[in-house]
């Protein structure tokens, strides 16, 4: 009687000794990483290079190297391993409803009120879900994504597009927010235009791009801008005007009703700013935050049809 040969074939267990090697370019230390003997991983190696018909890698004295087809087999076997946790991890959440915690990080200004009502409808769905919210400036939320503190944030305008998936969730109006005393916030009407603000002492986002932006407008009037002082929080930008360090220019909603402040808008359609949500490219998301952005993306949709 014939016995039937087994082939396992390019099975994930046989991925997941690949990637350990190529990762660590030498058999005895990749069998050591793997808690296996060296001979049965060479010969999954081996094995793998049969089945595909082509050489993974340049054997050396002491060290390998990938070739071109096993940078391939690298990248894709990445994607595939992810691919399979992933389902895992969903068929799980499936069992037992949808649960974890979402870090998101919000800018200072429009940027809560947007998200309120993501939180509120997507808790409606998902009961067991925790949402664990940072703040900050745009710059210090990148970072914070960079850093894997967060995966996922609602941002100012620009942003990297080579490096972020991104879409549009909002916009609002710049304004400047002075002391009530100041001779501008005698101006009727809710408008000032940039070269009301000629010669004022200004308080500004610390953000380049912002800065370069506020630059460009006064060029467009022949002017320069005095600015005295940038900073990160609004809150604390708004308390400097009211004290009249300067004017600050911010966000409309960096402004906080009270007994010393008032805000005139800048006049103009490019005087506003736009909020993006956004996530890192090549960066696998947890099942839970694919449903968020999902779920987001569809609110946004319905909202601007």
């Amino acid at each position: 009687m014939n016995k039937i040969k087994r082939d396992n074939g390019m099975d994930i267990r046989s991925l997941q000794y690949f990637i350990t090697v190529a990762e660590e370019l030498n058999i005895t230390k990749a069998a050591e990483k793997l808690h296996m003997s060296q001979p049965p991983l060479s010969a999954q190696i081996k094995g793998l290079e049969a089945e595909l018909g082509t050489q993974l890698f340049i054997r050396g004295n002491r060290r390998l190297k990938l070739t071109e087809c096993g940078q391939l087999l690298y990248r894709r076997a990445k994607e595939i391993i992810s691919l399979t946790d992933k389902t895992k991890s969903e068929i799980h959440s499936m069992g037992e409803g949808v649960r974890g915690t979402i870090s998101i990080g919000l800018v200072e200004g429009m940027a809560p009120d947007i998200a309120a009502e993501w939180f509120v409808g997507f808790l409606n769905i998902h009961p067991n879900i925790r949402f664990r919210i940072l703040d900050g400036s745009t710059d210090d939320l990148l970072e914070k994504m960079r850093s894997g503190l967060i995966s996922l944030a609602v941002i100012t305008s620009p942003c990297d597009h080579s490096l972020l998936h991104s879409f549009h969730v909002g916009e609002e109006r710049i304004a400047a927010l002075m002391n009530k005393s100041h001779p501008l916030a005698e101006y009727g009407g809710n408008e000032i235009k940039i070269t009301d603000l000629e010669g004022e002492s200004l308080i500004v986002p610390s953000r380049k791009v912002f800065i370069d932006t506020i630059y460009r407008w006064f060029r467009e009037v022949g002017a320069e801008p005095r600015i005295v002082c940038e900073m990160d929080s609004y809150l604390d930008a708004a308390a400097l005007a009211g004290k009249m360090v300067g004017i600050s220019i911010f966000p409309r909603t960096a402004y906080i009703p009270n007994d010393y402040l008032v805000f005139r808008e800048l006049e103009g359609e490019d005087k506003t700013i736009e909020y993006l949500f956004v996530w890192r490219k090549g960066h696998p998301l947890p099942s839970i935050e694919e449903y968020f952005i999902d779920f987001v993306k569809e609110l946004v949709e319905e909202y601007y049809e």
